[in-house]
């Protein structure tokens, strides 16, 4: 279970819900450009685009182990497009983990924990959904 300390605010699953739609976007693009041509450079506008999402969603997954792992897009050394899917493939990665930790599902409902719903719950009992038990 989630615990008061290391829970996500309501406010920080709202921008998981607003950036993870674009990161998925964004790595769909780039899986294209890299079929197409696999060695070929990532340009200083799409990196400067690229890195201003990672730098918002690294934040969001901040209190997850991988955030550690979690690089920006090097603006001096530029990255070839398989680098650039690699690294937002990490980046999806991490916001899957963060969704998963901080998801339960309670009365067959998917309930994000979070520190406000924690303080809300706090005197209360309920019982999460085993899918298990099915």
């Amino acid at each position: 279970m989630t615990d008061k300390k290391t829970a996500p605010t309501e406010e920080n699953v709202k921008r998981f819900r607003f950036l993870s739609p674009m990161l998925d976007s964004a790595l769909s693009e780039m899986r294209e450009f890299s079929k197409k041509k696999q060695d070929g450079i990532v340009s200083g506008t799409k990196i400067k685009i690229l890195n201003r999402l990672l730098t918002d969603i690294k934040d969001v997954v901040k209190q997850e182990e991988s955030a550690a792992y979690l690089d920006a897009l090097s603006e001096e050394e530029l990255p070839q497009n398989s680098d650039a899917v690699l690294i937002l493939g990490q980046y999806r990665a991490a916001l899957d983990s963060f969704e998963s930790r901080n998801t339960r599902t309670i009365n067959y409902k998917k309930t994000w924990i979070t520190k406000e719903w924690i303080e809300a719950n706090e005197e209360e009992e309920y019982e999460e959904d085993n899918e298990e038990d099915e």
